[in-house]
């Protein structure tokens, strides 16, 4: 089967190996020019190879991974069993992108998205078909899980589809009916966002809030060291969708996320958020 997966970046990247790593599947990665397609796959290289050299991955099934991915940009996409797209998490982009694809993919072809917490039906409002959610969790390639959105008017034969593909490269899917935030987001930024207030409040500071969830609830990461994983402004648009939709005020973001955001304090993809990063 032959997928194309739109965004070149961390989540795109983490598709497309995901893919690749079943010989059944070829991939094009594909993002707003060749070059920026390029880069992303070169990436994929770099982490296979590291996976060489810890002795995770034989030499030979990390360069076999690595020919199953081609790079291109959507007007190759045509013969596309599968395109999941891996943009912006804006709805405008992610609604003009697929009205591009419609006129460039062949009828059967089907449309996936795997935004975090956006409405799937208004997503795939007014294309020529349905649409559904493939939400993939970072790293993408080793995280099993994957929420498989239904919106409202997604087939259910479209949704099985889906369902088996993700168990055909490995996944565990749960089948989610479309709401805010889904279901791991919706619980989760939440506790990310009260974390944040606990720290804004000078109750603890931000390593021992963290070693506090890890060693008190067994998490493996703390709240505050996974919102710089996610990136701080991912956190904060998906506050804003829950908000916006639901109407409650418990999810309102809270001013020190918004601000950490303006200041470009985004986590590990700028180089610091509650915590500091090199290299």
């Amino acid at each position: 089967m032959k997928v194309g997966i739109i965004g070149a970046g961390t989540m795109g990247q983490g598709i497309a190996q995901a893919f690749a790593a079943n010989e059944k599947y070829s991939v094009i990665l594909c993002d707003v020019d060749q070059k920026t397609a390029e880069n992303g796959r070169a990436r994929i290289e770099v982490k296979l190879q590291k996976s060489v050299e810890k002795g995770k991955m034989e030499e030979a099934a990390a360069k076999a991974l690595l020919t199953r991915i081609t790079t291109g940009t959507i007007e190759q996409l045509t013969d596309c069993a599968l395109v999941i797209e891996a943009v912006l998490e804006n709805m405008a982009v992610k609604k003009e992108l697929f009205g591009r694809l419609q006129n460039i993919c062949c009828k059967e072809t089907i449309f996936a998205t795997n935004t975090s917490s956006l409405s799937i039906t208004e997503i795939g409002q007014g294309l020529d078909r349905d649409l559904i959610g493939m939400h993939f969790f970072n790293p993408a390639d080793v995280m099993k899980l994957v929420e498989i959105i239904a919106g409202l008017n997604t087939a259910p034969d479209i949704t099985e589809k889906v369902k088996q593909i993700a168990l055909d490269i490995g996944k565990t899917p749960v089948i989610v009916n479309e709401a805010p935030g889904f279901v791991v987001n919706r619980i989760l930024i939440p506790m990310i966002n009260e974390a944040i207030g606990v720290y804004a409040d000078g109750i603890a500071s931000a390593e021992d809030i963290d070693t506090a969830m890890k060693l008190g609830a067994n998490h493996p990461i703390g709240p505050l060291a996974l919102a710089d994983l996610i990136g701080l402004d991912v956190c904060l648009a998906i506050m804003e969708v829950l908000q916006s939709e639901t109407g409650d005020d418990k999810y309102r973001p809270h001013p020190v996320l918004r601000k950490m955001v303006r200041g470009g304090l985004l986590g590990r993809k700028s180089g610091k958020g509650f915590f500091g990063y090199s290299g």
